[in-house]
């Protein structure tokens, strides 16, 4: 009996013949392969979907309807190289069965209406040419019409050079659609499939709100070859993989394919509406008078607000939402693991939580860097309060960090410019903001993450502006003095709530949250749900927000202008 051996590259339909992963070159039976959906088991390389497959793979089954695309210029130029441009075209058309490299397609993923485009890099590497461009145009304004979310599939060599400057123009067609997109708050992804180059890098692929990989897919401008030799130096291995563009903060994650659909089925459920009764019926634990907080020594509420076993950032988030996704970097190059942040589920109500991250162990804190934030944390919050307040998501931050990190390359960065436009936006936001202060509030680094409606407070935290040994370096000369300074720095939750600078405080546990870390958690989760029903029914905005900064410092009773 003879035994087929077929390439991993392109797509056959299922057979009992057997497959060479294009990684590792290991053999895998064709049926088998086609069940893992072309990803190879031994080595998990991710070889190249068609188009049609994709759709198959990502949406709900009998949900697709096509999108028409209106028709464009054929062979605007005259193309001719070894052969006419017009008969490539026939043959591309004729391999795929389809006019170009994108298709438009109406469906649902996890029962959730959305607009895609699926490019396929069958057809002249999916290039983006005029048919191309207008697909993905076409797309967008589909989605802007019926008011639903947008996901591009890309997988593209970059411009179709048989079209001239047609096919630059493109880049700027398609970033304008994607534009009204976000006038509109209208939710974009980009799942960035191999390769993704160019053009199509260089336009809609990196505009959407949301841009998650494949496992080792490539993406960048100028492909490898290009830039070994235009510089005349080797790429390092891993150069432009989804591995390195999450290290640099240029996608939000890497999603295995086995995955893909359940996780777009997350995020896609933001753009639902919350039940119109939410957070009824759920007591607020919150205690607003400072008289009925039991008030704890200032240095003893140091040493609490950084004990170690205190939930973090993450544990809160998984402890109250459903369907959390986590959205890395900044997009300019850096991700920063002392703040993470993402969009969840919030007891039915979608939400931004931002928060500082910390750890338990010390490899877990050196490797958030002690929860203290470079210019590309902040960087990150703001790109996600911004996609928060285009989509209408209210904004909860999770505060717990000795301060932004005063290191050299911080100072290079930016870190004041960091911080200031934090706080700027943070004012400016059209949506509820609600802050918690869950352990350490250190200075600015703490505040560019507390501009809020409502500010609490865990009731052994601390916030100041500045440590206490670093106030008693400064002031008494005498780091030893940190208890002294401490108290005088009025820094416990009992002194913030009777100065105003919070508006409630969160009961912790007796003898501290690490001694029940998920009673302290539902505790905050409760006292947000509280917070935010009353912000969302008040509606205030942001002008409501600056006038509670407004007010610190005056004289009781002293009237603001208006």
């Amino acid at each position: 009996m003879t035994t087929t051996v077929r390439t991993g590259r392109g797509t056959e339909s299922e057979q009992a013949s057997w497959i060479s992963c294009p990684g590792c070159r290991s053999l895998v039976y064709g049926r088998r392969y086609a069940r893992l959906l072309r990803v190879c088991p031994e080595c998990g390389a991710h070889d190249r979907l068609d188009a049609p497959s994709r759709i198959a793979q990502l949406f709900d089954p009998g949900s697709v309807r096509p999108v028409p695309v209106p028709a464009t210029q054929f062979n605007p130029l005259d193309f001719v190289d070894q052969r006419p441009y017009t008969e490539r075209l026939q043959q591309a058309r004729q391999k795929t069965g389809q006019q170009d490299s994108v298709l438009v397609v109406h469906g649902r993923i996890g029962g959730t209406a959305l607009i895609a485009a699926v490019m396929d890099f069958r057809f002249f590497g999916g290039s983006l040419g005029v048919a191309a461009g207008e697909a993905v145009t076409t797309a967008a304004e589909t989605a802007l019409a019926e008011r639903l979310p947008l996901l591009i599939v890309t997988a593209s060599g970059g411009a179709r050079m048989q079209e001239g400057a047609l096919s630059l123009m493109q880049m700027a067609k398609t970033s304008n659609a994607l534009a009204e997109l976000d006038e509109a708050g209208l939710l974009t992804v980009t799942l960035v499939t191999d390769p993704t180059y160019g053009g199509v890098a260089a336009s809609f692929a990196t505009l959407t709100d949301v841009v998650v990989a494949e496992p080792r897919a490539r993406m960048g401008f100028a492909g490898p070859r290009v830039i070994e030799q235009t510089i005349r130096q080797k790429v390092p291995d891993g150069f432009q993989t989804a591995e390195f563009l999450l290290e640099h903060g240029l996608v939000d994650d890497v999603w295995p394919r086995t995955e893909l659909r359940a996780r777009l089925s997350r995020l896609l459920a933001v753009a639902g509406e919350p039940p119109a009764s939410w957070g009824e019926g759920e007591d607020d634990p919150t205690v607003t008078d400072s008289q009925l907080l039991d008030q704890l020594p200032a240095w003893d509420c140091v040493q609490l607000a950084r004990e170690a076993g205190r939930p973090t950032a993450l544990e809160h988030i998984g402890s109250w939402l459903d369907g959390f996704v986590e959205l890395h970097g900044d997009r300019a190059g850096e991700e920063c693991r002392s703040v993470v942040g993402g969009v969840g589920m919030l007891d039915g109500l979608a939400v931004m939580v931002i928060g500082h991250q910390k750890g338990h162990t010390t490899a877990e804190l050196v490797d958030r860097n002690f929860g203290m934030p470079s210019p590309a944390g902040y960087r990150k919050s703001a790109r996600l309060m911004r996609l928060a307040a285009k989509l209408g998501l209210p904004v909860v931050t999770l505060i717990d960090t000795p301060g932004a990190y005063p290191g050299l390359t911080a100072e290079e960065r930016g870190q004041s410019v960091a911080i200031a436009e934090n706080l700027k936006l943070m004012g400016s936001l059209p949506v509820p903001v609600v802050a918690v202060v869950t352990g350490e509030g250190g200075s600015g680094g703490a505040l560019a993450l507390g501009v809020a409606d409502r500010v609490l407070m865990c009731a052994n935290a601390t916030y100041s502006v500045i440590s206490p040994e670093g106030c008693a370096a400064i002031l008494w000369k005498n780091a030893a003095e940190a208890a002294v300074a401490a108290d005088e720095l009025g820094l416990d939750a009992a002194s913030l709530l009777r100065l105003g600078i919070v508006d409630g405080v969160v009961p912790e546990p007796p003898g501290g949250g690490h001694t029940d870390t998920a009673a302290l958690s539902d505790s905050v989760r409760r006292a947000v749900v509280a917070a935010l029903r009353e912000v969302r029914a008040a509606d205030g905005g942001p002008v409501t927000r600056r006038a509670r900064f407004r007010r610190f410092g005056l004289t009781t009773g002293q009237e603001l202008r208006t």
